[in-house]
């Protein structure tokens, strides 16, 4: 496949006071300088900033960062892209420099999601050091993964997987909603995107992967004691067989930590899922604030 893996993620934010604890304090990742004048950075590897946070007026997706070999195979993405239709741009050195790459491109899915197709990461080799959390698993995976909302879920599935060559891993159908849930992957990380029927465009969760288990419960404690609001409780999915817990960002992202997930090093078989978990994951309403 094409698209490597999960890069980075870009949000623009209302409330970086209290991003800034939610992403250093409890998630664990590693707060840096960074490239973008005034934006919250943060590191969870050998990688430059894997989560830049931008204060603005209102709050958004403003990127997903998806890694390719080189810049070949970007520019014959990026015809590809052109050839369904979509306008592809070319991000200037400037902005390379912002993002810490060599080379990208911007473009918007069928329902308005901004994507970007990078290459050449540049590494500052400056060691990593997670205040709360022992490591993170990245490497061939890379980042963890994102779900988008989507306005139509068919439509993105075919751009996805017939465009962009993401392979389909799984299906959820939920009895009265209007669209399918994708699951898909570009690497042995189970799912990388995940595409989820919407009324309108933008974020719905990110997740990161702990080395322990006990980074995990670690993780739910710091929640208890800071006051992040639980989403999910402790629990392990039925797709990907990670055991993880979800809390709200915030600014109501859903925003998941995760142990031990299963990697698939060949293709199978897609398959569709009844339940998405084994035990655990019951759902908590978010914040009426």
């Amino acid at each position: 496949m094409p698209i490597l893996s999960l890069g980075y993620l870009r949000l623009d934010i209302a409330d970086a006071d209290a991003w800034q604890p939610f992403m250093r304090d409890f998630l664990g990742l590693m707060e840096v300088e960074g490239t973008t004048p005034g934006a919250l950075s943060y590191r969870i590897d050998e990688y430059p900033a894997r989560f830049v946070l931008s204060p603005a007026e209102e709050s958004r997706l403003a990127a997903v960062g998806w890694e390719v070999n080189d810049r070949h195979e970007m520019a014959e993405m990026a015809a590809k892209i052109e050839a369904y239709g979509i306008e592809v741009e070319v991000g200037t050195p400037e902005e390379c420099r912002l993002r810490a790459v060599t080379g990208f491109v911007r473009f918007l899915d069928p329902s308005g999601n901004p994507n970007e197709l990078f290459w050449g990461p540049i590494y500052d080799f400056a060691p990593v050091q997670t205040p709360t959390v022992s490591k993170f698993v990245t490497g061939d995976q890379g980042l963890g993964h994102v779900i988008v909302s989507v306005l139509d879920s068919e439509v993105a599935y075919e751009f996805y997987c017939g465009v962009l060559g993401f392979e389909e891993r799984n299906v959820l159908d939920i009895p009265g909603l209007d669209g399918r849930y994708y699951f898909l992957g570009c690497n042995p990380r189970q799912h990388s995107l995940g595409l989820a029927p919407g009324a309108a465009p933008g974020l719905n969760h990110f997740m990161v992967e702990a080395a322990t288990l006990d980074d995990v419960g670690l993780g739910l404690d710091r929640a208890y004691n800071m006051g992040v609001p639980m989403m999910q409780t402790l629990g392990r999915h039925t797709n990907d067989r990670m055991v993880s817990f979800y809390v709200y960002s915030p600014e109501g992202h859903h925003v998941e930590l995760g142990f031990d997930g299963e990697r698939i090093e060949t293709r199978r078989p897609v398959y569709g899922i009844a339940e998405g978990a084994f035990w655990g994951h019951r759902f908590t309403p978010p914040p009426a604030d």
